[in-house]
């Protein structure tokens, strides 16, 4: 039997992203096989110690930095992509790549001379996948922007939590859903690409990706304004506070499953009632105030026996440590080089039969990959150090 195929194997990325949905896309493709290679503006390291702080500590700072799962599985190249000497180390690095991937506010690659239009010159079969906040066009193109303000613009803050009144997610919910798209519109390209034999610029908004949460409400009423009040319960599920102070959800919204429901917890009463709205407050507290007999574990084994749709509401600790999820290879342990613990993160969300994945390499620190891969390409590592290639100070 042959061996199991890396997907991407031979893709060459070349990879300018900073944060989540850019970083996301080449996660993906670094894990089935691809060569990516992140490049690091010193400027925006330090950018990111004095956001997140810094570690004096080697150990701890090394941990820091390969902690993330999606930086795993990628080279990093540390250089100022805006200095004059920096110019032809990309140059023949992007001519040779399959796909770039940025994350810059609209117009800032352009600057530096690293835009679509010139790099497509430079190599017509690049895709260029570029993530942003708004969006390449529309009039919030040039605003800047995290996760929770596109949830906004896209109208999904205001209904996230099922409440009233909006607040942050505790989940970065947008940055995922834009990193998911932007994997889905790589792949597509990458397709599209083997029909023409031309690449493509890919604009992937954060705001444009949030938006598909609206799908079901809007699927079921003509009018948004009619979606149902927030705040108030509907026989369709709940979240359970427990007597141990555990939370357990319930998705029974089907007939079949509310029966079953209904009659594991001694209200088969309520069974007719699951579309009586006047109904609904009155059995939201009985219930609630049931629940509050026993606790999480209780409730979910009971619950269980009768197949109903029941979950207790795990926090991240308890879901990394879970059967189901290991099993699934969700969670991996990465090793740490000079480190005995490793690092505990997430597998890729999917799995292809026949296909495997890239043995799991935990990133190094920025530029530790320098010294290779300016081999590879060529150039004097010192030379350009010394014409200011890898200086914070100098360029855009």
């Amino acid at each position: 039997m042959p061996a199991p195929e890396l997907a991407l194997s031979g893709l060459k990325i070349v990879d300018f992203s900073r944060f989540l949905p850019g970083a996301y896309a080449s996660w993906i493709a670094a894990d089935m096989g691809a060569d990516v290679i992140r490049i690091e503006h010193p400027r925006e390291i330090a950018k990111q110690e004095a956001m997140f702080g810094r570690d004096e500590d080697p150990a701890k700072a090394a941990r820091r930095r390969a902690r993330p799962t999606y930086s795993r599985n990628k080279r990093s190249l540390m250089i100022n992509p805006g200095s004059t000497a920096a110019r032809p180390v990309l140059e023949k690095l992007i001519a040779g790549a399959d796909v770039l991937i940025e994350d810059y506010r609209p117009g800032v690659m352009a600057a530096m001379g690293l835009g679509f239009d010139a790099l497509a010159s430079l190599n017509p079969r690049l895709i260029y996948l570029s993530v942003s906040f708004a969006g390449q066009t529309g009039p919030l193109s040039g605003k800047a922007g995290h996760d929770p303000a596109a949830l906004a613009l896209a109208g999904a803050l205001s209904r996230l939590n099922g409440l009233p009144t909006p607040s942050l997610p505790g989940l970065q919910v947008a940055d995922v859903l834009t990193g998911a798209h932007a994997t889905i519109a790589l792949l597509l390209a990458l397709q599209g690409r083997e029909r023409s034999g031309r690449g493509s610029l890919i604009d992937v908004a954060m705001s444009d990706a949030s938006m598909p949460l609206l799908l079901v409400g809007m699927g079921r009423h003509d009018d948004p304004a009619d979606l149902p009040q927030l705040g108030a319960w509907h026989p369709k599920g709940g979240v359970w506070l427990c007597a141990d102070g555990g939370y357990l959800c319930t998705t029974d919204m089907e007939p079949a499953y509310w029966q079953r429901f209904c009659d594991a917890v001694g209200k088969p009463e309520f069974a007719a009632l699951q579309h009586n709205y006047a109904e609904h407050p009155r059995m939201h507290a009985e219930l609630a105030a049931l629940f509050l007999t026993r606790s999480r574990d209780e409730w979910h084994v009971l619950l269980s026996a009768a197949d109903t749709q029941v979950m207790p509401v795990f926090s991240p600790a308890e879901a990394l440590v879970h059967p189901h999820n290991r099993a699934r290879g969700m969670v991996v342990e990465v090793p740490l080089e000079g480190q005995e613990q490793p690092l505990v993160q997430l597998g890729l969300p999917f799995q292809l039969g026949g296909m495997t994945t890239a043995k799991p390499r935990a990133a190094g620190a920025a530029g530790a990959d320098n010294a290779a891969i300016l081999h590879e390409l060529g150039f004097d590592a010192d030379e350009l150090s010394a014409n200011g290639a890898f200086s914070a100070e100098r360029g855009a």
